[in-house]
């Protein structure tokens, strides 16, 4: 079976068959099938069965002792049965043990092995089973680690090639050198901005080019968006590829189109860096949001209202997220793709290196992202963009207390409606005047996780004897029994009104 493409991890590589033939302890030898030179195994398998088909995922070597062949086999069909199912499951090669149960390889057997092209090795019976499957997984994990290394050296010169004065040519030309075939920038109306790489004919450049217009077409909007097809369109060319480089609002985005003569496990995830990367760069300049965004940074230094250049944006309601990685600093690149994730470029990083904030337009919804915890603040117009901020920052210390990988800011009519706005915040700011922003922080975070002290203190980032000590200062200060519920239900109203 192939890899799966879609992961963003490379996966084990294959191991050539012929690299198991030339290992001298084996001492395996082919007796009947293809040349090994052209066959792969993802894996080795021991198995008595007389139709092993059931216990196979395909890609195996399948050894066996021959402990399941009935004594009238070679005048049957028992042997064309067993090596068709076999071939039927995707077993890439049959490895046949002598002694103790035969001295020789059944004349069936390759004769069958030979009518289904199936590899056939002999194993001889100084060679154990064990070795061979040992052999193969020290085989796959020395290919596993060329492949990474590959992977990280392409991510390292990618990175560089995206400094450079000229960063899209640039990337299209490392990308087209570590994969060896070709790398095409499409942009609105399938114009093609920039490319390199070998020249892959006509007919190959138009199918690549019809598949940049699919991702177009369906609204895909970030590299993760892919539409990829496994043919032979030209001499030479055997997969083409299609990312999504971003959409903007009211435009057709651009993608990134890649044509390869052979697909190595390590080229998807190769090909996605360079996809994040050139959707950072094109989407900027390409479609002058980065221009619209400058403007409206430089109206809000000037003294411009927030409501004022929010159509700059290309928003009227926006939502706030606050995301902490699972495994903190901040990455410079992990923040980039946080915001691409989230259909933003409006990215701040805090310099404390713990937390990222992004503006996201209000029709975007976001979703649970791997390896961050987000919080997420209530659909609010610009002028109330601080709001958000603070109920953002809560609801991140909320799912980072609940391990949760996303919480919402609950914006649900409360008790606290029914009473006229001006009344209740005199009154909220009157009982809770006693209190410093951090107490008040700390018992809102008390009590909104239910008196817990683990939890309050994962999400205050303090030790739980801090938290005891605050909420105990909290209720002398207020002069109220926090352990009765009438009492924590009043302050709850107050600290939501604050």
């Amino acid at each position: 079976m192939p890899p799966d493409s879609s992961t963003t991890v490379p996966p084990t590589p294959p191991v050539a068959l012929s690299e198991l033939l030339a290992r001298e302890d084996l001492a395996l030898r082919q007796i009947a099938g293809p040349a090994a030179s052209g066959v792969v195994v993802h894996g080795a398998h021991t198995s008595e069965m007389s139709d092993p088909y059931p216990y196979l995922l395909g890609g195996e070597l399948l050894l066996t002792a021959g402990v399941h062949i009935p004594e009238a086999a070679g005048s049957g069909t028992y042997f064309d049965d067993y090596v068709s199912r076999v071939v039927a499951a995707g077993g890439a090669a049959l490895g046949f043990g002598l002694a103790p149960v035969h001295d020789t390889v059944p004349r069936a057997l390759v004769a069958a092995c030979e009518a289904y092209e199936l590899p056939l090795l002999e194993v001889p019976p100084g060679t154990t089973f064990a070795g061979v499957a040992r052999a193969v997984w020290q085989l796959m994990a020395r290919a596993r680690h060329a492949e990474l290394r590959r992977v990280t050296e392409a991510h390292q010169s990618l990175a560089a090639a995206a400094a450079r004065p000229d960063p899209v040519p640039s990337v299209l030309r490392q990308l087209a050198q570590r994969l060896g075939g070709r790398a095409v920038l499409y942009g609105p109306e399938g114009t093609q901005p920039a490319g390199a790489g070998r020249d892959i004919g006509a007919t190959a450049a138009a199918r690549l080019a019809d598949l940049a217009g699919v991702v177009r077409a369906r609204g895909m909007t970030t590299a993760t968006d892919v539409v990829t097809e496994e043919t032979t369109p030209a001499p030479g060319v055997t997969h083409l590829t299609a990312y999504a480089l971003g959409a903007t609002p009211g435009q057709e985005g651009y993608a990134l189109g890649v044509a390869v003569a052979r697909r190595d496990p390590g080229d998807h995830t190769i090909a996605s860096v360079a996809a994040v990367l050139l959707s950072l760069l094109t989407g900027e300049q390409l479609s002058g949001a980065a221009s619209a965004r400058s403007s409206a940074l430089v109206r809000l230094l000037l003294g411009a209202a927030p409501d004022e250049v929010a159509p700059l944006l290309g928003a009227e309601r926006w939502l706030v997220v606050h995301g902490r990685p699972q495994a903190p600093p901040v990455d410079p690149a992990a923040v980039s793709a946080l915001g691409a994730a989230l259909g933003s470029p409006l990215v701040d990083a805090d310099v404390t290196g713990e937390v990222v904030r992004v503006l996201v337009p209000a029709d975007r919804e976001p979703t649970a992202q791997p390896g961050w915890t987000l919080g997420v603040s209530a659909s609010v117009p610009a002028p109330e963009w601080p709001a958000a901020d603070a109920q953002a920052a809560r609801a991140l210390a909320r799912a980072r207390a609940t391990r949760a990988p996303l919480v919402r800011h609950g914006a649900a009519p409360s008790l606290t409606d029914l009473l006229p706005p001006a009344e209740a915040d005199a009154h909220a700011r009157a009982l809770l005047a006693p209190l410093g922003p951090a107490l008040a922080e700390t018992l809102r975070a008390w009590l909104s996780l239910h008196g817990s002290w683990d939890r309050t203190a994962v999400a205050l980032s303090v030790h739980r004897n801090t938290v005891r000590q605050r909420i105990a200062r909290c209720a002398a200060l207020l002069e109220r029994d926090l352990d009765d519920p009438d009492v924590r239900m009043e302050l709850w109203f107050a600290l939501r009104r604050t």
